[in-house]
């Protein structure tokens, strides 16, 4: 898959060459606050098929963690692009929604049901699990 994305104001601009090794929505309680309460869809790509093509991205890491998630996102917009996971080392987490062309995103699977809120929607058929899938 070839992918063009980025920010909402233009300033940060990114490129995907490489199939999505996951596509998803995540419930957890960071991700409603990092999406201002929804469940956030994103998709995983080899971090070695991911770049930045224009701008730089800032980041954010919570000081309070051991190995915490480090988003990225830009710091004229505030627009989150993804983000790094330590249980993804090797990956890039990418908002759907910063995406030129979003058609592709069909999620297979929600994770960490177990902070859902009620007006959350899982699609009927959608393989669903109270926490993170352990990759294979």
């Amino acid at each position: 898959m070839k992918a063009t994305g980025g920010c909402y104001c233009g300033a940060l601009r990114y490129s995907i060459d490489g199939a999505a090794e996951a596509m998803l929505q995540c419930h957890c309680r960071e991700c409603q606050y990092i999406t201002g309460g929804n469940p956030n869809v994103a998709a995983v790509f080899a971090l070695e098929d991911f770049r930045y093509i224009s701008g730089e991205p800032s980041t954010f890491a919570r000081s309070d963690l051991d190995t915490p998630v480090v988003r990225h996102f830009c710091s004229n917009c505030g627009t989150g692009i993804g983000s790094r996971s330590p249980s993804r080392p090797n990956s890039m987490i990418v908002k759907i929604g910063t995406f030129d062309d979003q058609s592709f995103f069909k999620p297979q699977v929600a994770i960490f049901t177990c902070d859902k809120q009620p007006y959350h929607h899982i699609a009927e058929g959608l393989p669903a699990f109270d926490k993170r899938v352990v990759k294979s």
